[in-house]
C-alpha cells in the first residue's frame, strides 16, 4: 500500500470516529433536553404561578412569581450588573433534582440535607457575581432578567455549561440546573 493511501485511509477513520462522537453527543445533548422539559412540566404543574423564560436553549423558570403585583415593576439583572444570591447547583440526570445530585451552594440548610460536611462555614454566605463572559453561557443566559426576590431555577444543557471540562465537582458535558434567591440586583 502506498504510503497517500495509508494517509488518505488514516484521515478517512479519524473523520469517521470524530463523526460519531458528535452524534453521540448531540444524542447525549438532546436526551438532557428532554429531562429539562419533563421537569419544567412538572413544575409548572405543581406551582400554576410560576412563569418560564427561554433565551436560546436555556430556560428560568420563576417560581411563585407574584411578586410584581405586589411590589410593582422591579429592576432586572442586565449585562454588566451584578446579582447577590443564594444558590444551590444540581447535576440533571432526569426529570427531578435532589439532594444527591447536588453538587455546589452556599446555603447551609440544602448543604445540610445533602449530609454535606459543613466544616467550611465561610462557604455559606450570600454571593455576587457580575452578569459578563467569566460566567458559562448558560448563566448568562439564563441570569439576564432576573429581578430582586425572585426565586428561580435556570436549566441548560452541558452544552451550554462546562461542556467537556470537568470542574470540580461538575463532570463534563453535564446538564445543570441552578436554583437561585435573588437578594439584590445593582445594574450601575
Amino acid at each position: 500500500m502506498k504510503k497517500s493511501s495509508v494517509i488518505l485511509f488514516a484521515a478517512l477513520v479519524l473523520a469517521g470516529l470524530g463523526a460519531c462522537s458528535r452524534e453521540s453527543l448531540k444524542a447525549t445533548y438532546d436526551r438532557q433536553a428532554t429531562f429539562i422539559e419533563g421537569f419544567i412540566s412538572a413544575q409548572m404543574k405543581a406551582d400554576t404561578n410560576a412563569t418560564l423564560v427561554r433565551n436560546g436553549s436555556v430556560y428560568r423558570l420563576t417560581l411563585h412569581d407574584t411578586l410584581d403585583r405586589v411590589l410593582g415593576q422591579r429592576d432586572s439583572l442586565r449585562q454588566g450588573g451584578k446579582v447577590s444570591l443564594y444558590y444551590a447547583c444540581y447535576t440533571l440526570t432526569g426529570a427531578t433534582i435532589t439532594s444527591s445530585n447536588l453538587i455546589a451552594t452556599n446555603v447551609k440548610v440544602i448543604a445540610e440535607q445533602a449530609n454535606w460536611n459543613l466544616s467550611d462555614t465561610l462557604r455559606y454566605k450570600l454571593d455576587t457575581l457580575t452578569l459578563d463572559k467569566t460566567l458559562v453561557g448558560g448563566l448568562i443566559d439564563g441570569l439576564q432578567g432576573v429581578q430582586q426576590y425572585d426565586e428561580c431555577i435556570v436549566l441548560f444543557t452541558g452544552e451550554f455549561g462546562f461542556g467537556n471540562a470537568e470542574r470540580g465537582t461538575i463532570p463534563a458535558r453535564s446538564a445543570l440546573a441552578y436554583q437561585f434567591w435573588i437578594e439584590n440586583i445593582d445594574n450601575e
